[in-house]
């Protein structure tokens, strides 16, 4: 049966197409099999559907099978435009009985050969949603002389007509996610400050625990022990504790108990009379008088002798104290916190530390976890650093580079985030470029112990690492532009997608609406 007397397409083929375009929400993925379906089942192959964006007043190549994506990003038009431009531009199908006649056939993404452009005719039509033409339909069907384009006209129309109700199907879902995504963002942003200390960098489950515990005992009287290995910020909650607090404009005293011998440590805490031991030719004032109204923070309290552990004990229970050489009590109302990295539990076993002091000091124990056991912390914390130490030194490094960042990641981290900060001190400090790279970082971080054994760093490794960092610097200059990533580069485009989709690099995520 010749063409122009055949039979209108089956409802087969267009049931096919409709449950192909209900198949899936990834729009890309559903067009691209509803017109693989087209062309296996009718005449009408090399179909490209275009979707118009009224921002850019582009029209892009949303769909195109079997056409390489350099094609796809060629297939762009303005309104107006070739046939596709003018059609979506109008809103009124075009046919063009045979390619090689038409002038206005531009064939951008080059998808047909010179050669075989006679024995072709194309036929587009515009993809509308109420009045609005969204987009266009387009493909191409053996010339023949003296055929008629009415019935395929009529499909290619009902066919939009469904295309047009998937794009709006696909774009309300997605604008409904996003919409979800940007509640459930919102709504943890809100959760997150509900307990944030402002002092305090950490987006982390584990330290959200913190955050309200802090919130929990701040406006109480009751004593605190702090737990935690050195460096994970005892301080700084300490710190948090008191400012959050109805003390907080009263005075904020910190001891280092480890910092002072036993007879010196003795008289920092409870002051001395005149003539109280040789040298005291003044009376002194003791931390405990010095912190009156506000808070007391013994750091490194398991270094305490037993000595000074009997008489922190009575100030504790009476809320009093003596000078050394004195003999009237001093009543004190101080807010005690104290802390540790010590097990205490251990030392009350072995008798170096006060059971009854222990239990005194332990009403309300908050631990402190490790960097290591927060690593989503390791990067907002490191850029932290950066631009504190940015201003300090008067600098303008932006970023941290991606192997730098893996170093830091894969680090176990000793000396938690006070050995972090002074890595980033340093790295600052000796960087004269405009990002941290690896060789900034400290030698302890580049040796194979600082890393976990499932990350050995192999030499292919390390050179993956190194041009995902080149292509990921070209690509934020170029705001995820990969044509312009590659000018950068100064390499082909094939290359680099190439080597984005080995590295698994997203480029959307550095476009600037995104960024």
């Amino acid at each position: 049966m010749s063409d122009n007397k055949r039979e209108p397409i089956d409802l087969a083929t267009l049931y096919e197409i409709t449950r192909a375009l209900a198949s899936s929400d990834d729009l890309r993925k559903c067009l691209e099999e509803s017109l693989t379906v087209l062309a296996a089942r009718t005449k009408l192959g090399n179909g490209a559907v275009t979707i118009a964006n009224p921002l850019t007043g582009q029209i892009e190549t949303e769909v195109a099978p079997g056409m390489t994506a350099e094609a796809r990003k060629r297939g762009i038009y303005k309104f107006g435009e070739g046939i596709t431009g003018r059609v979506v531009a109008s809103g009124s199908p075009i046919v063009v009985p045979q390619i090689s006649q038409e002038p206005l056939f531009l064939n951008k993404t080059r998808a047909r050969a010179e050669k075989n452009q006679e024995a072709l005719s194309f036929l587009c039509v515009p993809i509308k949603h109420g009045a609005n033409t969204i987009g266009a339909l387009s493909v191409d069907r053996n010339y023949q002389e003296g055929i008629d384009f009415e019935k395929d006209l009529q499909f290619l129309t009902v066919l939009s007509g469904l295309i047009a109700q998937t794009v709006v199907r696909i774009q309300a879902v997605n604008q409904e996610r996003e919409r979800l995504e940007q509640e459930n963002t919102q709504l943890r942003r809100e959760l997150s400050e509900k307990y944030r200390v402002a002092s305090i960098v950490s987006n982390s489950s584990r330290m959200q625990e913190v955050f309200e515990m802090i919130h929990r005992v701040a406006d109480s009287n009751a004593t605190i022990l702090l737990r935690g290995e050195s460096g994970t910020g005892k301080t700084m909650v300490a710190k948090a504790i008191h400012h959050n607090s109805k003390r907080a404009k009263a005075p904020f005293v910190v001891v280092n108990c480890s910092a002072l011998p036993e007879t010196l440590l003795e008289s920092e805490l409870f002051g001395h009379e005149k003539g109280a031991f040789t040298g005291a030719q003044n009376a002194k004032k003791g931390r405990f008088e010095l912190a009156e109204g506000g808070t007391l923070f013994l750091d490194e309290i398991g270094e305490l002798s037993q000595n000074v552990q009997i008489k922190l004990l009575n100030v504790v229970q009476d809320r009093e104290f003596q000078r050394l050489g004195g003999v009237a009590p001093t009543k004190c109302n101080v807010r005690l916190i104290t802390a540790t990295n010590k097990d205490l539990e251990k030392a009350v076993e072995d008798g170096s530390f006060r059971e009854d002091l222990y239990y005194r000091l332990n009403v309300f124990p908050i631990y402190l976890p490790p960097l290591r056991e927060r690593r989503t912390d390791i990067m907002l914390l490191a850029d932290f650093f950066l631009q504190k130490y940015n201003e300090e030194n008067s600098k303008q490094i932006r970023r941290i580079s991606t192997p730098a960042i893996d170093l830091l990641v894969q680090y176990h981290w000793p000396g938690n985030v006070r050995e972090l900060q002074n890595c980033i001190e340093r790295a600052v400090l000796i960087c004269d470029e405009d990002s941290i790279k690896s060789y900034h970082l400290p030698p302890s971080l580049q040796t194979s112990g600082s890393v976990s054994d499932r990350n050995p760093v192999s030499f292919s490794a390390a050179v993956e690492n190194f041009e995902r960092e080149l292509i990921i610097d070209s690509l934020k200059k170029s705001q995820g532009n990969q044509t312009k990533a590659a000018q950068l580069l100064d390499t082909s485009l094939r290359i680099i997608n190439y080597k984005i989709a080995k590295l698994n690099i997203s480029p959307r995520q550095f476009k600037l609406n995104k960024a």
